[in-house]
């Protein structure tokens, strides 16, 4: 039994490392194109947007609007 638990333990790592390898490697490119002003400022852009947006969505799931 105590062999389960450690394997069932592993796996927030396995995810945690999952995840900063998906987030390594999509900015990994974004960061090499910043070197050009109107690239980095699309990208900026881009993020804030993206921000907004998430904020938006969660705020409308948390506080919907009441009907009538």
């Amino acid at each position: 039994m105590g062999e389960f638990f450690a394997n069932v333990l592993r796996y927030p790592k396995y995810l945690i490392t999952i995840i900063l390898g998906v987030f390594a490697a999509s900015l990994e490119p974004l960061v090499r194109r910043s070197s050009n002003p109107i690239t980095a400022i699309s990208i900026i852009g881009a993020l804030i947007s993206g921000f907004l947006t998430l904020t938006f969505i969660v705020r409308a799931m948390v506080f919907p609007v009441p009907l009538g």
